[in-house]
């Protein structure tokens, strides 16, 4: 999923535990100052992906892909990262900061006056007042709250047309909250109620950007359609290059491959790695990689009895042999889980013991005895002490096979224990729904375990999927409370100083692996199969499609483009 959430390091930094990387022999950026500007206009490039994209509206939607499309293509927020992850101005031409008191900061923003909305309409600080309004309004039910915590005041202030001013909790990723989520148009939302625009057809039919591509045209399942924007600022690049990008939803990852072997794919996002050698064999192809910000994990449903015991959760991930599974089916390009907390974060430590839990099938049988988890009638499953067997669905989501290989490595590897479980896989925007669905007020929770990822932002922050006072929001579906999570959650979410934050950071990390409300399987790369007729600059820790306002096509092999 992204479901969205949390923090990016780039390739550069001394922080990432590995560089990006390319294949050795691309030409994605040799020869590019050969090519004269004005030979590098026109064409079509196919980005092709197992999901749809679920949302272009910035307040509701809550996937990676999603996310992506928003800040890179379709719209502009007001900052964005260069490759040493410092913030740079976008559709923000400048801000200021001032301490106004020892815990109060006024930000300012300075708005570009050169930027308007596809319809015409100028882009002002009046669109970036209206996307605050309705984030901090409970009835649009932001997905992603917890980016704006340190905005604590409500009372944004309008200064001009172009100038905005807030004032918030100091913060050493304050800004990233501008660049999780662009700016909407306040002229065609609006008049919306908030409760209203999770299901407006703004975000999948008639969605109006302000960024280097506009929308042409969604078919549902199929593909989303952006024409080149011939009015982005020259002083930002002027038009990009290429005509036209399609993204197309392809929900199985096989004919994912051959779409790319043949050339009706150019950048196939996030290839399952055993696919990788037959990508690297084609000369017409390169495997673009580097670190991620990803933690894949089994999400367990804690209202329920067979998962509300930390012990029955601990000695689940140490029933699973999570090493197995990364050498199965990441072919190395993953670290094996822990915590929360992703090697892309300052405060991970692979040496710490304390975060590591062993592969130990003899001490996770100990632990669900201690629990009341015993094969009472001898059947081979265990039972609780009201008679309940062990039996539980592990779901995913259709066309990802490497997950739905989990599903079954781990039904595997848990039967001997005596707990059955069922893999089932669902339609992505069906699983979406089950489990953040809202019924009379009541969100249901209709699902057992699931197998998902997080993609964290730069700001690390965990309290919108596992603080108490988001139970019933949209991404806390494992329904975990503890107080002493949510205290260390909310003193790691203000805290500047790296140092003085350590110890907190650090017991969190110990937290979570003894409470263990996720399963925290791997950390994997990222990793994108590219056409290499394709000159695309970078790709990196901050995404696929970060550079594709720049991305052009080799004059030479542009018939062949995608359709």
């Amino acid at each position: 999923m992204r479901p969205l959430l949390r923090t990016v390091l780039a390739c550069s930094s001394a922080l990432l535990l590995a560089a990006c990387g390319r294949d050795e022999g691309g030409t994605s950026q040799a020869k590019a100052g050969e090519v004269p500007d004005s030979l590098k206009y026109g064409g079509t490039v196919t980005v092709g992906s197992y999901a749809d994209l679920q949302s272009m509206n910035s307040l509701v939607s809550s996937d990676n892909n999603s996310a992506q499309v928003q800040q890179y293509v379709l719209f502009m927020p007001l900052v964005k990262y260069d490759a040493k992850l410092n913030p740079v101005p976008w559709l923000a031409e400048r801000w200021d900061t001032v301490r106004v008191a020892g815990d109060s900061l006024d930000l300012t923003f300075h708005l570009r006056r050169d930027v308007k909305w596809h319809d015409g309409v100028p882009t002002t600080a009046r669109d970036v007042l209206f996307t605050f309004d309705r984030i901090i309004d409970p009835g649009t039910a932001f997905p992603n709250a917890s980016s704006f915590t340190p905005f604590y005041n409500p009372k944004a202030q309008l200064l001009d047309d172009y100038t905005i001013r807030f004032r918030l909790r100091p913060h050493s990723d304050f800004l990233d909250a501008w660049f999780q989520t662009p700016p909407m148009p306040e002229h065609v939302l609006g008049k919306v109620k908030p409760e209203e625009l999770l299901n407006h057809p703004f975000g999948t039919q008639t969605p109006t950007g302000n960024g280097p591509f506009r929308f042409v045209r969604h078919l549902a399942n199929q593909e989303w359609v952006f024409d080149a924007n011939r009015d982005f600022p020259k002083a930002l690049g002027g038009r990009p290059y290429l005509d036209r990008i399609v993204y197309r939803a392809i929900p199985e990852m096989t004919t994912l491959l051959t779409e790319l072997l043949t050339g009706r794919v150019d950048v196939y996002l996030a290839p399952r790695p055993p696919q990788v050698p037959q990508i690297r064999a084609n000369p017409a192809l390169e495997v673009n990689h580097s670190s991620y910000r990803q933690w894949v994990y089994i999400g367990w449903n804690t209202r329920l009895p067979q998962f509300r015991d930390a012990r029955v959760r601990r000695a689940l991930t140490m029933a699973i042999n999570r090493q197995q599974i990364v050498d199965a089916l990441m072919y190395g390009f993953a670290d094996v889980g822990r915590s929360t907390v992703t090697p892309a974060h300052w405060s991970y430590d692979p040496r710490d013991p304390q975060t590591q839990i062993p592969y130990d099938t003899a001490g996770a049988r100990r632990l669900l005895a201690e629990a009341g988890w015993v094969d009472r009638n001898r059947d081979g499953v265990l039972e609780d002490a009201q008679g309940r067997p062990f039996r539980f669905r592990l779901e995913t989501n259709q066309g990802n096979d490497t997950r739905k290989d989990i599903t079954e490595i781990v039904q595997a590897q848990l039967k001997p224990l005596g707990i059955a479980v069922e893999p089932r896989q669902v339609e992505w925007n069906t699983l979406v729904a089950r489990l953040q669905d809202d019924v009379g007020g009541e969100r249901k929770r209709d699902f057992d375990a699931v197998v998902n990822s997080w993609v964290d932002f730069f700001r690390k922050d965990d309290r919108d999927i596992l603080h108490s006072a988001n139970l019933e929001r949209p991404y806390q579906y494992v329904q975990f409370a503890n107080p002493r999570a949510d205290f260390l959650i909310d003193t790691t979410g203000v805290m500047t100083d790296r140092r003085a934050a350590l110890p907190f950071w650090k017991e969190y990390q110990h937290l979570m692996v003894r409470e263990s409300p996720y399963t925290v399987l791997y950390y994997p790369r990222r990793i994108a199969g590219v056409n290499r007729r394709l000159r695309y600059g970078e790709m990196d820790t901050r995404g696929d499609l970060l550079n594709a306002h720049r991305w052009w096509l080799d004059p030479s092999a542009r018939r062949g483009a995608a359709r």
